[in-house]
C-alpha cells in the first residue's frame, strides 16, 4: 500500500513544470524567480470550477511579513530552524489560481544586489510549502517524490562572464530519491526544468549548444528533462560570455 502511495505521488508530481528565471543588470544586481506550474497536476482533481475551495487569486506574499505574523510560533522552533526561516525573509511568493482555466502556478522570487545572493533560492521555494491553499510545493521526504532542494546551485557574474553550477548537496538523500524514481521513470518524460535568463548585454558565447536566444541576443533559454537534471545536475550547468 505504501509503495502504491509513493508511486501515485511521483506520477502526480511528474506533471509539474519548473522554470528558473533571472533578470541580471549590468552592476550584478537583479531578480531571480523559481516557478512551478501545477496546472496539469491539479487537473487530476477533476473540474476545478466546481470546487468551492479553489478560488481565483493572483497574490504576492512577503515572507518577511508572514514570519512577523507567525513570530510566536517561530519562537518555539529550534535556533537552527529559526535561522533557516529568517534567512528567507527577503523572499516573496506569488500564487496564481484560476478555476475557470485550471491554472495553478506558484513562484518564489527575490531581488539581489549580487547574483551570489540567489544561491539559496530553492530553500526559499521549500519554505513556501503548505502556504498555498489546496497544494503542496513538494512532496514530503517520506512520500518519495523528487525534491529539488537535494540539488544545490551556485551563481557567479564577473567581468562579463556568468556561471551557473549545479551539484548534489546530499548524496545519501539523492540516492534514496533515485531508487524511488525508478518506479516511475516512464511517467516522467513530460516533466521539464527550464532556465530563462536575461542579461544586460548580448550573449556572444554559451556552453549550451542547444540554447535558444532571443532576437536581441540578451535572453537565453535552456530546457532539460527534470529527470535528466535530477540524475545529473551538470545537465543544466551554464557558462555565458557577454559582449564587451
Amino acid at each position: 500500500m505504501k509503495q502504491l502511495l509513493i508511486l501515485l505521488v511521483i506520477i502526480l508530481f511528474s506533471s509539474c513544470q519548473f522554470t528558473e528565471t533571472m533578470v541580471l543588470n549590468e552592476d550584478g544586481s537583479g531578480t531571480m524567480t523559481l516557478g512551478m506550474d501545477l496546472t496539469e497536476m491539479m487537473a487530476f482533481g477533476g473540474d476545478l470550477s466546481q470546487d468551492s475551495t479553489f478560488v481565483k487569486m493572483d497574490t504576492i506574499i512577503s515572507f518577511k511579513k508572514l514570519f512577523e505574523e507567525k513570530k510566536d510560533s517561530i519562537a518555539k522552533l529550534s535556533v537552527e530552524e529559526q535561522n533557516k526561516l529568517l534567512a528567507m525573509q527577503n523572499y516573496n511568493m506569488r500564487m496564481q489560481m484560476d478555476p475557470e482555466t485550471g491554472t495553478t502556478v506558484m513562484s518564489v522570487f527575490t531581488d539581489f544586489k549580487n547574483v551570489n545572493e540567489a544561491n539559496d533560492l530553492i530553500k526559499g521555494f521549500n519554505q513556501a510549502e503548505g502556504i498555498m491553499p489546496g497544494t503542496k510545493a513538494t512532496p514530503k521526504k517520506e512520500e518519495g517524490g523528487p525534491q529539488p532542494d537535494i540539488i544545490g546551485v551556485s551563481y557567479s557574474y564577473e567581468n562579463g562572464k556568468f556561471k551557473r553550477d549545479a551539484f548534489i548537496k546530499d548524496k545519501e538523500r539523492h540516492d534514496v530519491q533515485m531508487d524511488s524514481l525508478k518506479q516511475a521513470e516512464a511517467f516522467m518524460g513530460g516533466m521539464k526544468y527550464t532556465l530563462k535568463y536575461t542579461f544586460p548585454k548580448r550573449v556572444v558565447k554559451s556552453s549550451a549548444e542547444d540554447a535558444k536566444l532571443s532576437m536581441d541576443g540578451k535572453t537565453i533559454e535552456i530546457e532539460r528533462s527534470f529527470l535528466e537534471y535530477f540524475k545529473n545536475p551538470d545537465a543544466l550547468d551554464l557558462e555565458v560570455e557577454l559582449e564587451n
